[in-house]
């Protein structure tokens, strides 16, 4: 089955209102607008840069997403520092990223943190792009498929099919983040493909073929061609390329 690719920009912390301003113009000015027919784009800023950047996308009639990188479940209430699924929905937002491993490692986040937040998002018609991925440790002891296919059974916990079918699994092995390293295509591929046969363990083969998987381990201008030519792998979660938007708007032409 031929999946719809897509590259979604991780910002993470970087870029200021006025400098993601600059940075969503020079994707735009990049891009042409049917490139939207064959690849899904999305740009994952940090919350302040969410409305500017949408602003930008919008008086340009372009066909690229806005995405957020976290959020939280609860609806309101007495949760200083958190975003609510709501709020993003209101600010234009379409997809968040639930699960990086910075959130896991950093911040304490647990699968069934992940677990919630897809409902949240799932429950407000949104996309949760759902990360998963294993440490250096982990996969020494070559127990990384066991290891990141539990992480997926524990996001899609309660997740009923038609839900499935909104959700977006990102693979990025922790210890290609930031690193410059990256896991060759056919360590991905692998990685991937396992993702696939566990979301056909919880759906069925037909629904988990439709669903994208991403990789999101240092994916760059130099190794996009060879990790997107692996079956299982449907586009990428991209860190560090995604902040310069000539190497990103590559990365997107090579979806094409």
């Amino acid at each position: 089955m031929k999946r719809k690719p897509m590259m979604a920009g991780n910002w993470k912390m970087n870029n200021t209102i006025s400098e993601g301003v600059v940075l969503a113009q020079q994707i735009c000015n990049r891009f042409e607008k049917d490139w939207g027919e064959d690849v899904d784009v999305v740009l994952c800023t940090p919350f302040l840069d969410l409305k500017p950047a949408w602003t930008v996308v919008d008086f340009e009639n372009l066909p690229i997403y806005i995405g957020a990188q976290n959020c939280y479940w609860e609806e309101a209430g007495a949760f200083t520092g958190e975003i609510s699924v709501g709020m993003l929905k209101e600010a234009r937002v379409t997809h968040c990223i639930i699960g990086h491993s910075e959130r896991r490692t950093l911040f304490g986040e647990l699968n069934e943190d992940v677990n919630k937040k897809a409902k949240a998002l799932l429950a407000q018609k949104m996309t949760p792009i759902i990360c998963v991925g294993e440490s250096l440790s982990v996969r020494d002891e070559g127990t990384h498929l066991e290891y990141v296919c539990a992480q997926v059974k524990a996001a899609f916990a309660g997740i009923d099919d038609i839900d499935a079918k909104n959700c977006v699994v990102a693979y990025e092995p922790i210890w290609a983040i930031g690193t410059g390293r990256t896991a060759t295509p056919e360590q991905a591929q692998e990685v991937c493909a396992a993702i696939r046969s566990t979301l056909a363990e919880l759906y069925g083969q037909e629904i988990a073929d439709g669903m994208r998987v991403l990789y999101g381990g240092s994916m760059n201008t130099g190794n996009v061609e060879g990790l997107l030519a692996m079956e299982d792998i449907d586009g990428g979660l991209i860190g560090g390329a995604a902040l310069k938007a000539e190497s990103f708007v590559e990365l997107i032409k090579a979806c094409l």
